[in-house]
């Protein structure tokens, strides 16, 4: 099993940015892409971003690229996502989930994967 949780949400106006990290724990965090999920109220959750095991490959939905940065850190055992230009619409709960292999097209589907971690709230407001 693979542990998750996030950190790093909270209130911050539009045009802000914002930094959260996903901490695991339980397995070796190497042997899993890590991805970045969002769900907004009232909405299905959306892939946001995902990143290969190795960290050099990064992978973002076309609505974030430019805005949004993953990477991660694996002496550390942490996958981030930073968060620029924030705007109302990026107001959601974001999870991270672990997906055992490599970073395959599939990642973008939130079934793909067994291990989640329970959320950090981001509100923009305007």
């Amino acid at each position: 099993q693979v542990q998750l949780v996030e950190s790093g949400g909270g209130l911050v106006q539009a045009g802000g940015s914002l930094r959260l990290s996903c901490a695991a724990s339980g397995r070796t965090f190497s042997d899993y892409t890590m991805s970045w999920f969002r769900q907004a109220p009232g909405k299905e959750r959306d892939f946001v971003a995902a990143i290969s095991r190795s960290g050099t490959r990064p992978y973002y939905a076309d609505s974030m690229k430019g805005r949004f940065t993953i990477s991660r850190d694996n002496a550390k055992n942490t996958v981030y996502l930073q968060m620029s230009s924030l705007k109302p619409d990026d107001t959601a709960v974001y999870y991270c989930a672990a997906l055992a292999g490599p970073l395959v097209p599939a990642v973008v589907a939130e079934s793909e994967y067994e291990h989640w971690g329970q959320g950090t709230q981001v509100t923009v407001t305007s």
